[in-house]
């Protein structure tokens, strides 16, 4: 059981870029002795791409083994990113939207020819009817076939009220949690 666990953690890709950042610093290194400024400012370059694309690579790890309680003390910026890192797992690919004016989509998922806008909510109490109105109205504005809004909470009786006239898709903490392959801590 343990064993499988370790095996089912392990991500090749980690290893991988870490290695072409190592061996990339090395060449480097070995062009900097040699006198060669030209090739050490191309090594240094690979190796900088390498190691921000490890980074990245950790992170996105880091968001797909975290625990109910983690995602709960996430800012909203970082639950976007969390979201992002489950949905491409999942799957799908990703479009973030911009900050200031989402038109009530945080999140465009796309797969297999089907587009569907999410608004997340990190929220530490109950999500409302506005979540439900932002994401119904954002399916217009973006083209999608459906919408969903995503929390870490519950939502309103409300808000599921008007999910179901409007054909949005709730997923709160149960949903994320099953969906998501989570374990809750005791």
């Amino acid at each position: 059981m343990k064993l499988e666990r370790i095996i089912k953690n392990i991500d090749i890709l980690k290893y991988v870029y870490l290695s072409v950042t190592l061996f990339a610093y090395y060449k480097g290194y070995m062009c900097y002795l040699s006198g060669n400024l030209g090739l050490t400012a191309g090594w240094s370059l690979c190796c900088a791409a390498g190691l921000l694309v490890s980074i990245q690579r950790i992170r996105y790890l880091h968001f797909l083994h975290m625990k109910i309680e983690k995602v709960d003390r996430l800012s909203g910026k970082e639950f976007e990113n969390y979201l992002t890192a489950q949905m491409k797992k999942k799957g799908y690919r990703v479009v973030r939207t911009d900050d200031s004016h989402d038109y009530g989509a945080d999140l465009v998922l796309k797969r297999r020819g089907e587009s569907i806008v999410v608004q997340a909510k990190r929220y530490d109490r109950n999500v409302g009817l506005a979540a439900v109105q932002e994401a119904a109205g954002a399916v217009a504005y973006y083209g999608a076939d459906r919408a969903m809004v995503v929390t870490n909470s519950h939502f309103t009786s409300s808000a599921r009220n008007l999910a179901r006239q409007n054909d949005v898709e709730l997923w709160g903490r149960e949903e994320i949690i099953r969906e998501f392959g989570m374990r809750e801590c005791r």
